[in-house]
C-alpha cells in the first residue's frame, strides 16, 4: 500500500494529513486531467468515504476509496472476460457449448463437448449446469 501513501501525499497539497474536496478536485482536474469533474461531484465523493464527518479524507478514508475503485475496475475486467465465453444468444452464463466455441476461437483448442461439460461441472457451484458471473468470478479470484 506504499503507492497509496504516495498518492495520498501528492493529493494532500497543504500537508495536513487530510485531503479536502478542493485538493481532490484540483489534483483530479489538473494533474490527471479529469475534465468533467465538478466540485459538487467531488463533495459527494468525499462525503461517501468520510468516516468521521469532518468533510475531509484521512488516509484510511482515501485507502478505502482507492480499494473500492480498484475493485470496480477488476469487476469490469472480469465482466469483459466473462463476456468472451458467454453464449451469444443473449444469455448471461457460460455453457459447455459456448466454452467449447470460445476455446477453439481464442486458443485454437478443439475440445469435445463432454470435456467442456466436465470443466463447467468443476466450477458450477449451484449445480445448474452453467457458469454464472458469480461462479466465474469465484473461479478467477480464488
Amino acid at each position: 500500500m506504499e503507492y497509496v501513501q504516495q498518492i495520498f501525499q501528492r493529493f494532500d497539497l497543504d500537508g495536513d494529513e487530510k485531503i479536502s474536496p478542493v485538493e481532490l478536485h484540483t489534483m483530479c482536474t489538473q494533474s490527471i486531467a479529469v475534465a468533467d469533474l465538478s466540485l459538487e461531484d467531488v463533495d459527494e465523493l468525499v462525503a461517501s468515504f468520510d468516516s468521521d464527518g469532518d468533510g475531509l479524507l484521512g488516509f484510511e478514508d482515501f485507502t478505502k476509496a482507492v480499494e473500492e475503485e480498484e475493485d470496480n475496475c477488476r469487476n469490469e475486467e472480469l465482466k469483459q472476460a466473462f463476456g468472451v465465453y458467454v453464449e451469444k444468444d443473449g444469455s448471461d452464463h457460460i455453457t459447455a457449448h459456448s466454452l467449447m466455441k470460445a476455446l477453439e476461437v481464442l486458443l485454437g483448442e478443439k475440445r469435445e463437448l463432454e470435456q467442456c461439460k466436465d470443466i463447467i461441472c468443476s466450477f458450477d457451484l449451484d449445480g445448474d449446469g452453467v457458469i454464472s458471473f458469480h461462479e466465474f468470478r469465484h473461479m478467477i479470484v480464488r
